[in-house]
């Protein structure tokens, strides 16, 4: 009774929320609308475990280029075809075994293809092995915070009676992380592309490309069991937003309750500068140092999320040391930016030193007095 209680009570927050967002009820199982400062700004249903189907592969490919970041591997790697990589079924680029293609093929053909084959070479290539990779996927979820995600594969493919499970809600953090990756947006952005020296045409599963404005990615998915499922996300005038929805019952659903979750996002929010254009961060000075000032930087300038009303009352307030001891090192806080609204605080920004100044010796002591004697004279 507790359970049923529970449940009818969880619904009701559900609709209200929907109704406060001022969005449609959607066809969608599952959804969520994040900003990339990991903001929620609508759920339905986020955190119920679900197959996500290809939408598995923005795991597959965020531990791709982390190990390209990290120089483990170079796009111009040669990635060899495994028999267990070519017995994939669905959606594949039809790898012969002992086949050999670049990193950067590969890649292409799993974010613009969406080919399973290609997702298992590239994991037994990072991964040692399909399994040792499948232990990555999971503990990288771990390490992202993802509470509802079972990875089996990486592809996103029922097999053996397994099958991978995730959340909204995980399917955004997961998206977000990549999003970080700028490159990943050349291939996810790529609407044609061909691998095998022009031998085989990859088309962008996202046809959302050329029908919603700002959509950069990242990966729609699809089967029988899952539905139809997306990880969308789209930049407009700085702000990026990661839309989800999981279990919809066809292609002109999923994109419904997509359009309808960016525009909300979009309407509604921006982003706020931490200084504003005529804001200056004044120098400070250096008692004893080789240079008498020090110039100011923010320790970091990322804008804030705000809804569009409240962002005209920000105001901003500069503290500042005015004067410090050298040495000084880079990286010194000597202030901070404050910004509220309507007053309350909405962020705070730390002001570090821009550079080193080195304190004056003896011998540069002596020459400023001979210098300031000589003036006198």
């Amino acid at each position: 009774m507790k359970r049923m209680g529970l449940a009818v009570l969880l619904g009701l927050c559900l609709t209200i929320t929907a109704q406060a967002a001022g969005l449609p009820d959607g066809s969608a199982k599952s959804a969520i609308l994040m900003a990339s400062d990991g903001t929620v700004l609508y759920e339905s249903n986020a955190d119920e475990s679900l197959p996500p189907a290809s939408v598995t592969k923005i795991m597959t490919m965020l531990l791709t280029m982390e190990a390209l970041d990290e120089g483990r591997v170079q796009l111009t790697d040669m990635v060899t075809a495994s028999a267990n990589a070519c017995s994939m079924g669905g959606t594949q680029i039809y790898l012969k075994e002992g086949e050999q293609m670049t990193m950067d093929d590969m890649l292409k053909s799993i974010a613009i293809g969406s080919a399973n084959d290609a997702a298992v070479a590239v994991a037994e290539h990072l991964g040692g092995s399909e399994e040792g990779f499948v232990n990555r996927m999971n503990e990288r979820a771990a390490e992202l915070g993802c509470t509802g995600t079972t990875f089996v594969n990486p592809n996103g493919l029922d097999t053996d009676g397994e099958q991978t499970l995730t959340t909204a809600r995980d399917l955004a953090l997961i998206s977000r992380e990549l999003m970080k990756h700028e490159k990943i947006y050349d291939y996810t952005t790529t609407w044609m592309d061909t691998v095998r020296g022009g031998a085989f045409q990859l088309a962008n599963t996202n046809k959302m490309l050329r029908q919603y404005d700002g959509m950069t990615g990242l990966k729609t998915g699809y089967t029988s069991a899952a539905g139809f499922c997306i990880s969308a996300t789209a930049r407009r005038d700085g702000m990026d937003l990661i839309a989800v929805v999981m279990g919809e019952p066809d292609k002109e659903s999923r994109n419904a309750d997509i359009t309808a979750m960016l525009n909300y996002g979009f309407a509604g929010y921006g982003m706020v500068p931490i200084l504003s254009e005529t804001d200056v961060l004044p120098s400070s000075a250096v008692a004893l140092g080789k240079k008498d000032r020090v110039s100011a930087a923010l320790a970091d300038d990322t804008p804030v999320l705000m809804r569009k009303e409240q962002a005209g009352t920000v105001e901003r307030t500069i503290r500042m040391e005015e004067q410090l001891s050298a040495p000084v090192e880079p990286g010194t806080k000597i202030g901070e930016v404050v910004l509220t609204s309507n007053g309350e605080e909405v962020a705070r920004r730390d002001i570090l030193t821009a550079e080193q100044v080195e304190k004056k010796g003896i011998s540069d002591i002596y020459r400023d007095l001979l210098r300031f004697l000589l003036m006198k004279s």
